[in-house]
């Protein structure tokens, strides 16, 4: 049976407090834990497990309950771990009555779904206002960046989440950069905690940290890129840039020319003018330290 993904959650005050009391009889979390080698499931297969569509399962995933890991090729992978924490969304669904928002909203305060960090943004509404803030039609921007009006009402909205790449070729036609839909106000503060950092998601497989910012001449980020996230087409810009790779595997692409894999500990230095793309081509996240200066990324 599909589930139905309404925009706001709706729920019983009292069985919210049924449902947290859950938490203090049994720890969800362990039981959650994914066993040691067990065998990964594609999307139909959890689909037919859990009793529901592969496309409300991609819906589960588009509210935060879970994140499958990702092959080469794209394919969504799920472990048991995730089979179960879906069956309990169900459970709550049909026995407390709560839409899926709700639910994951309840999992959250039990602990067992990270909630999202209160620094994530949404490029799409920035673009959006610079846009109307110039008084500029969809068709406008689209005729100027090469990117479908389709793609761009998708992105302002929220329904829709751009490659690195795609974000800079349309954050360079409103002449700013990425580093501006970190939105950090003009703050300028010497010392950022882990908690305090400024959070981008891209897509569900690219995630920058913003390690400082303010007055400064470099402008480092923390990298962390799923099995296959990419940044999509190539991209250029001013300056200069250095990667120190944390964790994990990293692909770089230098022009059409020079080709580098990296690995943990290793490091690279070159032109941010030479058009460059990369991807994780591991199986595992990728952390990397990346510092672009000046800050024209």
């Amino acid at each position: 049976m599909a589930v139905a993904v309404p925009l706001k959650p709706y729920y019983n005050p009292a069985n919210l407090e049924k449902v947290d009391s859950l938490s203090s009889r049994k720890n969800l979390s362990e039981e959650l834990a994914p066993p040691q080698g067990t065998r990964l499931l594609r999307i139909s297969e959890v689909a037919r497990r859990v009793g529901i569509s592969s496309s409300a399962l991609r819906a589960w995933e588009a509210l935060g309950l879970l994140t499958p890991q990702r092959t080469q090729s794209r394919y969504r992978l799920y472990g048991e771990s995730d089979v179960r924490l879906l069956q309990r969304a169900i459970f709550l669904r049909r026995a407390r009555g709560l839409n899926p928002p709700a639910i994951v909203h309840v999992l959250k305060r039990q602990g067992v779904v990270s909630p999202r960090a209160e620094g994530t943004l949404a490029p799409g509404q920035r673009f959006r206002r610079l846009r109307t803030k110039r008084g500029l039609s969809l068709a406008q921007v689209a005729k100027a960046t090469g990117v479908s009006i389709g793609f761009l009402s998708a992105l302002e909205r929220g329904q829709m989440r751009s490659s690195v790449a795609t974000l800079r070729r349309i954050a360079k036609f409103y002449r700013t950069n990425i580093l501006s839909l970190f939105e950090t106000s003009g703050e300028d503060q010497r010392l950022v905690r882990a908690s305090e950092r400024k959070i981008l998601e891209t897509t569900p497989d690219v995630r920058m940290e913003l390690l400082a910012w303010g007055n400064t001449a470099m402008e480092p980020h923390l990298f962390r890129v799923k099995p296959g996230g990419s940044s999509g087409e190539s991209y250029s810009h001013e300056g200069e840039e250095f990667l120190h790779v944390l964790r994990g595997d990293l692909e770089i692409w230098l022009n059409q020319g020079e080709h580098y894999r990296l690995k943990p500990g290793d490091s690279l230095y070159f032109e941010s003018s030479i058009p460059h793309r990369w991807k994780n081509p591991g199986r595992a996240e990728t952390w990397v330290l990346w510092v672009n200066t000046p800050p024209t990324f």
